[in-house]
């Protein structure tokens, strides 16, 4: 078997269209007064579609159709599998994560489980355009979209982490390994993971799921920006649930975008000065503002002036947000 360059292959096909064309119009231009339409009849040859408008009718004409048939086909043909091949090889290559992303601004998931695909649910439901990238050592991707890839490796390894582009990533989420069957050695896990993100990737917004709340401590020098206490968290609400009943369908409404009220960042505006000014400003159109960042206490410091880092955060539905978004512009 002949192996050919796939440059000098695409530069032939290219060059036998261009000349076929060029040489139609000029034997024949009674037939094909433009070089669009010389083109037009050279591609329906050589990829034997054969419409019946444009056909040579002198000796020329015909000899350079003759040419075509039996060299031009050929060549068109083995560049066409070329390309179906090249998608082929692309597509079983997103299959089993062997790729390198490349784009910006996408978010990074490491520790496929059911959580895991829970968030990517929520994800694409709050944003369903967003850029998402799974890493794991599946053997095959888990989930695979337009819009998710995934990459096949250990997630502690920097070249893993370079091929999901992490230090352009938005955020990335380390979910903890719930198949291993000590929390201390979950957490270990997930420390690594953690150490190596921060280390490749400081500057990028990272959560974590952790087991117990007093191995936080241990990740002091990973700089993770956010901790999830996995257990403790769905223990906290299962208590609460008990002494209260009904109050878990209140934090699931929180925690869903689809469901019912949600929680959303707004903006502050100029022509708030105090946190009263904000509250019954939001409240008039709809929305309860309850708590900058993390403090919740807003409702016993409305006359305070808002910082100009304030994050504010308030509880309503998804149509009243975005007129409130309408109204006072998104930064």
């Amino acid at each position: 078997m002949v192996k050919v360059n796939n440059l000098v292959l695409f530069s032939a096909s290219a060059g036998l269209l261009f000349l076929s064309s060029i040489l139609i119009v000029f034997v024949e231009n009674d037939t094909f007064p433009t070089l669009f339409d010389g083109f037009w009849w050279v591609m329906t040859t050589v990829t034997t579609v054969g419409y019946g408008d444009y056909y040579p009718v002198s000796a020329g004409g015909r000899l350079i159709a003759i040419f075509l048939y039996v060299f031009g086909i050929g060549l068109i043909g083995i560049v066409i599998g070329k390309v179906v091949d090249s998608l082929a090889i692309y597509r079983k290559k997103r299959l089993e994560g062997d790729i390198v992303y490349k784009d910006e601004g996408h978010f990074v998931i490491i520790g496929w489980s059911q959580k895991a695909e829970y968030a990517v649910r929520e994800m694409m439901d709050t944003h369903e355009d967003c850029e998402i990238v799974l890493i794991d050592q599946l053997p095959k991707a888990p989930l695979l979209t337009e819009n998710i890839s995934y990459i096949k490796g250990e997630a502690g390894d920097q070249k893993t982490l370079e091929k999901a582009n992490i230090t352009k990533a938005e955020a990335v989420l380390i979910f903890a390994d719930d198949q291993m069957t000590s929390n201390q050695m979950i957490d270990g896990k997930t420390l690594l993971i953690a150490s190596s993100v921060e280390n490749l990737a400081p500057g990028v917004h990272t959560i974590v799921e952790i087991m117990e709340e007093k191995h936080i401590k241990n990740f002091k020098h990973a700089q993770v920006d956010e901790f999830i206490v996995s257990s403790e968290t769905i223990s906290s609400l299962a208590v609460r649930a008990a002494f209260r009943k009904g109050v878990s369908e209140i934090y699931g409404q929180l925690l869903k975008r689809s469901v019912g009220e949600d929680l959303f960042y707004i903006p502050t505006r100029s022509e708030w000065t105090t946190y009263r000014d904000a509250f019954q400003n939001l409240l008039s159109e709809g929305a309860t503002l309850i708590a900058d960042r993390n403090d919740l206490a807003i409702n016993r410091k409305l006359d305070e002036r808002i910082p100009a880092e304030a994050e504010l955060y308030v509880v309503c539905d998804k149509a009243t947000y975005d007129t409130i978004v309408s109204k006072g512009g998104q930064s």
